[in-house]
């Protein structure tokens, strides 16, 4: 008798492990598609996402420049920073009201470059497919030759703000549940031969930052991964 009741419990201790294994991977797998959709935060980041009081907004890195001008457009920027460049020192500072991206060294303003930005260029990007370029601090996660655009310098977007302007979007109604926030941003050229759309401030991206493939050679050479680019209004 006692080797029967030793036998059922033993069965029903395995279906339970089996049914948590299950539960495990399939929650696992779950939370991954939906992560790699777009439409779950990731875990790790959960605490600086979610607040509980009201958040701190983000500061601003660098000092905003006055008037509407291109500083030192003409100058070549290797002309500006010399023969001895420490690229933890290099930034950058887009401004997207002015059609402005501004490369900063040591926290000041080195030169200037026209720029155009996602087909919608007014607010802030809160989900995929909404053709706004986001505003906010972003590092470079990758740079690479690109086949159509000249040269892509991909930004770590979506970040923790980028996140939680998302999550409180999503709970206060202004968007659905199920818009995924996006990615692939980044800063890049132009189609060959069309530099007419930065001279006309044609904004014709899905979200990205554009200037004119010349601009993009030569600031992407001063860039590495985990430079810090600041995206502001």
């Amino acid at each position: 008798m006692g080797y029967k009741i030793l036998v059922k419990n033993t069965i029903k201790t395995r279906k339970r492990l089996f049914i948590l294994i299950f539960l495990s991977i399939f929650g696992s797998t779950f939370y991954f598609l939906l992560n790699r959709f777009g439409l779950l935060m990731p875990l790790s980041e959960l605490p600086s996402i979610v607040c509980l009081s009201p958040c701190k907004p983000e500061k601003s890195i660098h000092p905003l420049i006055q008037g509407d001008q291109l500083l030192k457009y003409k100058q070549p920027l290797q002309e500006i920073l010399g023969s001895n460049v420490v690229l933890d020192k290099v930034s950058i500072l887009v401004e997207k009201s002015k059609h402005r991206l501004t490369v900063f060294y040591n926290l000041q303003p080195i030169k200037s470059y026209p720029v155009v930005f996602g087909a919608n260029a007014r607010g802030d990007k809160f989900y995929e497919g909404d053709k706004k370029t986001p505003e906010g601090v972003f590092h470079v996660r990758n740079l690479y030759n690109h086949p159509d655009w000249s040269k892509f310098i991909w930004l770590d977007y979506p970040t923790s703000q980028s996140w939680r302007e998302n999550f409180q979007a999503k709970l206060a109604g202004k968007i659905n549940w199920f818009l995924p926030i996006g990615g692939e941003i980044g800063i890049h050229g132009v189609p060959a031969g069309q530099d007419n759309l930065i001279e006309q401030r044609s904004n014709w991206t899905l979200g990205c930052v554009s200037l004119k493939n010349d601009d993009v050679n030569e600031i992407y050479q001063f860039l590495k991964i985990g430079s810090l680019i600041e995206i502001v209004p």
